[in-house]
């Protein structure tokens, strides 16, 4: 045989060892365990990251890491890979990395090498400037590791919180997050659950009978409708694996790859100009009655996309994503339909943490505004109403990226202040012709300032007509340039467009600082 065939021969023995090899890692822990994963609904891993990212688009980084304990049979129970797949990939052509617990694999638990693994990936995103998205699938710490493992995490919880503010960092609860890891996502910036199959809690059912003597179920405790309509951990729950992940896929073209560029820019073929007369008789006749600030957001945004987030928590407020002409802003508004759009403990720090978002990551702030006050009542002020509701004015204080507001209907009180107002260095400040900007609602504030005339009704009512007049519309604030015009509502969109146009290349900076204190 010539010295070339055998360089052949050996070149195909190495190829045919390698495929074995990505064979064996791309398999997990085996057809048994896959099928297992399946039979309750999810994607394994590899699965997940197929619908995620681009086609053709995933790079993997160390497909052949395994562990290195040999403590409790370990040292023979090794599998290429070790419970977590790693890489960087594309969605709608940008760059993302990535990475995807594998639950097949020693139940997704963290080992030391696991970490390692992900701490690369999130290394590579913080240097070049690329969202990181976790799947998270796991049982939690690899107990056989004991301290390493919690090193593990420890090392991953120190990322998150350099990369906090630098790079979008997206968590995807698909399975069990329970303990410490439960910590990871809790510092990221958005956290996205699958109903009736993910659930987080730092204590389990378990302890917490034991500890407590209540009997509570994993869904009960810490699954996707718990977190989305009580504790406000998570921000959204999909149906399933592949309904979130394709979500997920429309949610990140929202957001900007890091906080060295601006928010992305597409084309629409809404036009900039367009009018909805629809918006002229959206405002009822009557003071105290609801309407529906969902149905302004979507007439004036790009082709009514809009991408709200916590839908189910706080509904007295809005936040969310959209467009105008094509420029990616945050949205902020107030929903009369819930508690009269008054703000609260919960919708003030729902509110507040958005807002930081954007401001961290250069994307524009629209806020609507149609606030009667704060929500009264000692439940508020004991739950500390004070603190909860200076987050949301420290953060839009804080922002220094171009703020667009538009008042509707009520801006009362200590609220018109919060709410993104002129004196928290708002850009361009427009009311409609229906808004009432004072320090009190006309009524209250005619029994308060006549006091001594309450019983008689027919003077009420006509101090109430002329307070109203002189002290509750939008002009008086205009006097003095709090309101920077007033606008027919069929022109808010064109308005809003040509605002934010204009604010593009804004330069502001707040004093240096090693960071602010923000009353948390």
């Amino acid at each position: 045989m010539r010295r070339g065939d055998r360089g052949r021969g050996k070149m195909e023995d190495i190829i045919r060892e390698l495929e074995r090899k990505r064979e064996q890692a791309r398999l997990g822990g085996g057809a048994r365990r896959i099928e297992a994963q399946h039979r309750k609904g999810r994607l394994t891993a590899r699965e997940r990251l197929e619908v995620l990212l681009d086609p053709g688009s995933f790079e993997e980084f160390d497909m052949f890491v395994e562990h290195r304990c040999t403590d409790f049979g370990m040292g023979e129970q090794r599998i290429p890979g070790d419970g977590v797949v790693t890489g960087h990939g594309a969605i709608n052509g940008r760059l993302v990395f990535v990475f995807s617990q594998d639950f097949t694999v020693f139940g997704g638990s963290l080992s030391e090498a696991h970490a390692e693994k992900i701490c690369k990936v999130m290394d590579h995103a913080m240097r070049v400037g690329a969202p990181v998205i976790g799947l998270n699938d796991s049982g939690g710490a690899r107990i056989q590791e004991g301290v390493a493992s919690l090193a593990g995490y420890a090392e991953v919880f120190q990322r998150n919180v350099l990369a906090s503010g630098v790079i979008p960092q997206i968590s995807v609860i698909m399975g069990p997050c329970a303990g410490g890891a439960v910590y990871s996502p809790a510092m990221t910036d958005f956290i996205f659950m699958v109903k009736d199959s993910s659930y987080m809690f730092v204590t389990g059912p378990d302890v917490v009978k034991t500890v407590t003597r209540e009997s509570v179920t994993h869904e009960d405790l810490g699954g996707a409708l718990a977190h989305t309509t009580k504790s406000s951990v998570a921000d959204l729950a999909f149906t399933d694996d592949v309904e979130a992940l394709i979500q997920i896929r429309r949610f990140v073209d929202f957001l900007p790859a890091s906080n060295r560029v601006k928010p992305p820019q597409r084309a629409t073929a809404d036009p900039i100009d367009r009018e909805e007369p629809a918006l002229d008789r959206l405002i009822p006749d009557t003071p105290t009655k609801p309407y529906d600030m969902i149905e302004l957001i979507e007439k004036v945004v790009d082709e009514g996309d809009f991408f709200e987030l916590q839908q189910a928590f706080a509904r007295n407020i809005i936040v969310g994503f959209a467009r105008m002409g094509g420029l990616s802003i945050g949205i902020v508004a107030n929903q009369p339909m819930v508690l009269a759009g008054c703000l609260d403990i919960d919708s003030s720090r729902k509110a507040a943490r958005f807002v930081r978002f954007c401001d961290c990551f250069n994307i524009p702030i629209l806020t609507f505004v149609d606030v009667p006050g704060f929500l009264p009542g000692t439940a508020q002020e004991h739950g500390g109403i004070i603190k909860h509701g200076a987050k949301l004015l420290f953060a839009f204080a804080e922002a220094t990226v171009p703020k667009v507001t538009v008042i509707t209907r009520k801006a009362y009180g200590g609220a018109y202040d919060v709410m993104s107002s002129k004196h928290l260095r708002g850009d361009l400040n427009y009311a409609w012709p229906t808004a009432e900007i004072a320090v009190m609602g006309p009524k209250g504030a005619v029994e308060i300032i006549f006091r001594g005339e309450i019983g008689d009704a027919a003077r009420i009512e006509a101090r109430t007509q002329d307070y109203r007049a002189r002290f509750a519309s939008p002009f008086i604030a205009g006097h003095r340039g709090f309101i920077d015009d007033v606008i027919m509502p069929r022109a808010t969109r064109a308005r809003i467009c040509r605002a934010l146009a204009m604010l593009r290349d804004k330069r502001l900076e707040n004093p240096w600082k090693k960071h602010a204190n923000i009353p948390l």
